[in-house]
């Protein structure tokens, strides 16, 4: 570790990264640097935002293990409402365009829809209603707060748990992740202080039971580090195979591609380099785990919301990791 370039390194995320609380830096199953900042410490929780997506999709591969053509049914075999309105278009929509951000959807990204979304009681039914029956699916088109709640929906029909309990018995209790309970926000208040709480622990869900598909999950840059482990060893933790391992190859390869910002997408997941691999599940504020397969590095960032954030890949590459290398 260089001394003088750390030092600049900490003065930086004081100047451009100051809604960091934590920094976890992990390679070759040594740790290479642990931080924390804003009155977080290694117990501490943060909301990661989008990064409760990228964990979805590990839980559907434990879900889908034993059916072999899961991500290409119909959407309509797991939602039967969609049987008596659905349009051609529709019933065309499957697991995987949910999985690779290319089913399409009629609204708008703008904030009366997010307002109408937070205020809605049942998020699966709302989402459900913004399908859009003209459009063509295949087309990426990422919807990081609403997509991801059919897939938790899902999950919810297919195991007959809430995802929370499933998660906590087939990943997070496995990992030694503790996620204490579920949380409902009943107002913009409570909504606020979820986000920049740093001691809450828990995942959002609905006034139904259901949890957040695209957010609302707490952890730790150590669980995230678990995680990040977890992928490494190919699904292995502790001699168990908890993820599939063909899975794990099916989620980090490439199958949509985001052109505005020429980013390459997987099963929920973002794939920085493929030939590396390199791939990263990330999160509103810079909440990010990165993680090199070459390498066998992994970082781990928990952040406060803080809007425009600077890029966090470039971040890692251009000024965390050469502090640590000397």
């Amino acid at each position: 570790m260089n001394t003088e370039k750390m030092d600049t390194l900490k003065e930086t995320i004081k100047a451009k990264h100051n809604n960091i609380t934590g920094i976890v830096v992990q390679k070759n199953g040594q740790c290479l640097h642990e931080s924390y900042y804003n009155g977080s410490n290694a117990m501490s929780k943060t909301h990661v935002y989008s990064v409760t997506k990228s964990i979805l999709a590990l839980l559907v591969g434990v879900a889908a293990n034993e059916t072999p053509d899961f991500v290409v049914t119909p959407l309509a075999s797991y939602f039967p409402e969609l049987q008596t309105t659905s349009g051609e278009t529709t019933n065309q929509i499957t697991v995987k365009n949910l999985l690779t951000m290319t089913t399409p959807y009629k609204y708008n990204e703008d904030m009366q829809t997010y307002i109408r979304y937070f205020q809605s009681k049942n998020w699966t039914e709302f989402t459900l209603k913004q399908l859009d029956r003209k459009s063509p699916t295949g087309i990426f088109r990422y919807t990081p707060l609403i997509g991801p709640d059919l897939v938790s929906a899902l999950l919810t029909r297919v195991t007959k748990k809430d995802v929370l309990t499933f998660a906590k018995e087939k990943l997070f209790t496995p990992l030694g992740i503790q996620v204490e309970e579920p949380l409902l926000l009943k107002s913009e208040k409570e909504q606020m202080e979820f986000n920049s709480s740093i001691e809450l622990n828990g995942w959002v869900q609905d006034e139904t039971g259901l949890n957040a598909g695209g957010w609302g999950l707490t952890l730790s840059p150590n669980d995230l580090l678990k995680i990040g482990q977890l992928i490494l060893n190919e699904g292995r933790w502790n001699d168990h195979q908890i993820i599939p391992k063909k899975w794990l190859k099916e989620m980090q390869t490439v199958h949509s591609f985001w052109e505005k910002e020429q980013l390459p997408y997987g099963y929920l997941w973002w794939i920085i380099d493929a030939e590396k691999p390199i791939i990263a599940a990330m999160g509103d504020g810079g909440n990010i785990l990165y993680i090199d397969h070459e390498q066998q590095l992994i970082v781990a960032i928990t952040a406060l919301f803080k809007a425009d954030v600077y890029d966090r890949v470039a971040f890692i590459r251009d000024e965390l990791l050469p502090a640590l290398e000397g």
